[in-house]
């Protein structure tokens, strides 16, 4: 799961030995949607089925078999998704997943057009109102869309000639934070990097390849402040 860790005010960094390590904050926000066999998905099936194969009546424990989609629920794309020699998860450092979070709120632009792509102007807003992104951060889209994610039609938005439409990341937002800012992932609040209607993918085969992973189908962004907060 992910989650949020939001600073208090008037909070500074400490610096402790590692066997003392402390954190100072005010609350703690879970950014993980409950996977069930009803979460919208991509590809429109079911992203995990459960068999319960052990009750505590019969058996003595509760245990089920889960049968996963790799790419349901909130979760992590890695860099081998789009490239053959790029990390996989678990070859992702841990201290890489723990990092500032930025929230890029475009939930005003994206209820006038389901279609809409967090573009390199929201980021110059976002800059401009917070300062610099900082470095190694996750840069999270706000598009309000997790708010429909118990209804699949909205959700993924799928029209009758099968295209999709929601909100994603521009490829040349994307491309803009690999060339000026040093941030470590990307986040988002639909199925995709990109947005719906994409057929290139293309923020997905400019981002990844570069060694960066994104989150997608994260929830409760509009929990979270614009910055300040840590993502875990």
């Amino acid at each position: 799961g992910f989650f949020a860790s939001v600073a208090g005010a008037g909070f500074a960094a400490v610096a402790v030995t590692p066997a003392r390590a402390q954190r100072s904050f005010s609350s703690v926000i879970d950014l993980t949607h409950t996977l069930s066999p009803s979460f919208p998905t991509f590809f429109g099936t079911p992203g995990i089925a459960m068999e319960k194969r052990f009750t505590l009546r019969k058996n003595g424990a509760n245990v089920n078999w889960w049968h996963v989609l790799e790419h349901a629920g909130t979760h992590i794309d890695a860099p081998f998704h789009y490239s053959d020699s790029g990390a996989p998860l678990a070859m992702i450092p841990a201290e890489q997943l723990v990092v500032p979070l930025a929230v890029v709120d475009v939930s005003a632009k994206a209820a006038r057009n389901a279609d809409y792509a967090l573009s390199k102007q929201d980021l110059a807003e976002w800059e401009a109102k917070h300062g610099r992104l900082p470095d190694g951060c996750c840069v999270a889209m706000n598009s309000g869309w997790a708010r429909h994610a118990t209804d699949a039609g909205k959700f993924a938005g799928r029209d009758s000639n099968d295209t999709m439409h929601f909100p994603g990341i521009h490829p040349e937002a994307a491309a803009w934070l690999l060339s000026e800012r040093r941030v470590a992932g990307l986040a988002v609040d639909t199925l995709s990097l990109d947005h719906g209607p994409s057929k290139d993918f293309k923020t997905h085969t400019v981002w990844l390849p570069a060694g960066r992973w994104g989150i997608e189908n994260i929830a409760n962004l509009d929990k979270v402040p614009p910055a300040g907060a840590t993502l875990i």
